[in-house]
């Protein structure tokens, strides 16, 4: 019986996948296989000996240990793309509300409430104050044209803007997905200075952390709109406060609102809904608990963030074991001479890496004893070994 311990809310949606007498699920259980959770801090955690995957059922996974899992031959697994469309959604009801008034229109307002029957010729004569632009015919920025990026890149398209995209690292599958109509930028610098809108989507690295600061706002047109559904250390706030004062930047729209962001003019402060729909819940659960029960039962690895995308069919009649080790040379033939010696035939084999880790899947005919297993536990660089089927 496999064991998962959930350490946030989890969708009975994707739950729901573990439910039947192989699977055991709670908060609260011991010695547990897997962990499924969303924002968790599990840093301070103590990771369980018997614990071998961890699925994030969003794309973030600054909440987990990654090199500390990835020690311990963990596999931790995200949710790429599975939100897409709540965060889309609302990076485009923000690219609205920079353009026109609407938060402080809908603020001052509320404020003459007790103004009886004033009210409607108040409004009248105070909505010129509100005034804004429309976004159709302006031009679009977009950093960072993953997931998320590609479908605001199509739908911003659609709703008549001229969208320039600039992605240095953009994969062949991203690029399918996105419309033939977008510009492509020639770099960062030239995106930059010739757009009204800037939209952001991109990872907090350490080498994007406060990318988006006073450097690069020089950079950029006076007035422009900065939209920021990636991650709040992404821009500098300090910078970016000037930079409002100053007209350079005209409003920003963060979902990261920190105290020093609050009650500045020209900042839109959204508390991190940008996935937060029902939709995208389901969604992000319900991959994370497939990703984690194809892991368990098969051995297969997608989503992961720490070790390589790996999948093999599973042939009627031969049992497999998977081994992870450190990526360096020779481990290959030391796994196989191992299992030779030890008159394990293999039947099939399938070996990728993924920077320092690698990772193996290993089909066999007839049963591979417990002690075969232990001598491949022993070898230096091996850092996990499993018998899955």
């Amino acid at each position: 019986m496999f064991k998962i311990q959930t350490l946030n809310k989890i969708s009975p949606k994707g739950l729901n996948l573990f439910s039947h007498d192989n699977y055991e699920v709670a908060s609260e259980i011991g010695s547990p296989d897997a962990i499924v959770l969303r924002s968790f801090k599990m840093h301070d955690m103590e990771l369980p000996e018997t614990l071998c995957a961890v699925a994030r059922a969003g794309a973030g996974t600054n909440n987990i240990p990654i090199e500390s899992c990835s020690e311990k031959g963990i596999v931790v697994f995200n949710t790429p793309g599975a939100n897409a469309n709540a965060v889309k959604e609302a990076v485009l009801t923000s690219l609205l509300l920079a353009s026109r008034d609407i938060v402080e229109g809908i603020s001052w307002v509320q404020s003459i409430k007790d103004e009886g029957e004033n009210v409607p010729a108040l409004v009248e004569k105070g909505k010129s104050q509100f005034g804004g632009q429309e976004i159709k015919g302006k031009k679009l920025g977009i950093v960072g044209l993953g997931a998320i990026g590609a479908m605001v890149a199509n739908d911003a398209l659609a709703l008549g803007m001229e969208v320039v995209g600039y992605d240095p690292y953009l994969s062949v599958d991203a690029a399918w997905e996105l419309s033939s109509d977008v510009k492509k930028a020639t770099g960062l610098e030239t995106l930059l200075s010739d757009v009204d809108y800037l939209s952001i989507h991109v990872p907090l690295l350490e080498s994007t952390k406060e990318m988006f600061n006073s450097e690069k706002f020089a950079m950029m047109k006076d007035g422009i709109s900065i939209l920021n559904f990636a991650r709040g250390g992404l821009v500098n706030n300090d910078d970016i406060k000037a930079a409002l004062v100053s007209g350079k930047v005209a409003t920003y729209v963060t979902d990261f609102p920190s105290a020093d962001l609050l009650g500045v003019k020209g900042v839109i402060p959204i508390p991190h809904l940008g996935a937060s729909t029902e939709e995208s819940e389901d969604n992000c659960a319900t991959m994370a608990c497939q990703q984690i029960k194809d892991f368990l039962q098969t051995g297969n690895i997608r989503n992961s963030v720490n070790f390589p995308t790996c999948e093999m069919p599973v042939k009627s009649g031969e049992k497999r074991i998977i081994i992870a080790n450190k990526n360096v040379p020779q481990m290959i033939s030391e796994i196989t001479s191992l299992l030779a010696d030890n008159h394990v035939n293999i039947g099939d084999m399938l070996n990728k890496s993924k920077g320092d880790l690698a990772y193996n899947i290993i089909d066999i005919d007839g049963e591979v004893s417990e002690d075969v297993l232990n001598k491949l536990r022993e070898v230096d660089g091996i850092i996990m070994v499993k018998n899955i089927i």
